[in-house]
């Protein structure tokens, strides 16, 4: 996180539960939650980035009091029906259990559990980019590798295509969510 919020003044964390994701059912990061000091919301943001102009002129609007609250775009959310809904319980179910097989050392486990997610919740980049870090701790550290990851996810949703017979990348590839270029 230290990388992309670098200069900014307002208070960051991450969350290493997944309890806002589950929350607010954010399947990308980063996110934008700001709250006045009394606790009410005045912005979220599923793929908030601060060099995102859009995200930033907002955050600025909130400080300066020229606005109450935020409303941004946000073309990931989609609402599912029942049974969908119970698919996506399910994945975090999966996902939880992965990551804490994942803090256990038992990485064999971690990625049974997180690839079983993945295939209950496809569009979910949060579990995808859990597997990727699992399985290839170099492209995070120290810095986080983009280019491999769009490469990546191409690939992936190339191999998913063939299995469900359709795809949802188009002829420039496939946008990782969240990233600017994606807003």
């Amino acid at each position: 996180m230290k990388p992309y919020v670098s200069g900014t003044s307002f208070p960051t964390m991450v969350d290493t539960e997944n309890k806002l994701a589950d929350l607010f059912g954010f399947k990308i990061v980063p996110n934008g939650i700001f709250m006045d000091v009394d606790g009410t919301i005045r912005l979220i943001k599923q793929g908030f980035h601060v060099t995102n102009e859009e995200h930033v002129k907002s955050v600025e609007q909130l400080l300066r009091g020229e606005i109450e609250t935020v409303e941004l775009k946000d073309i990931y959310y989609k609402v599912h029906d029942a049974s969908s809904e119970l698919k996506i319980q399910l994945a975090q179910t999966k996902f939880k259990l992965g990551m804490a097989y994942a803090q256990q050392s038992r990485i064999e486990e971690s990625l049974k559990e997180l690839d079983e997610a993945l295939l209950l919740d496809p569009d979910n980049f949060l579990i995808r980019k859990q597997r990727w870090y699992i399985r290839y701790p170099e492209k995070f550290s120290p810095a986080i590798d983009i280019d491999w990851q769009q490469l990546q996810l191409e690939k992936e949703r190339r191999e998913e295509a063939l299995l469900q017979g359709a795809s949802d990348c188009g002829p420039d590839g496939c946008v990782i969510p969240g990233t600017v270029q994606d807003q």
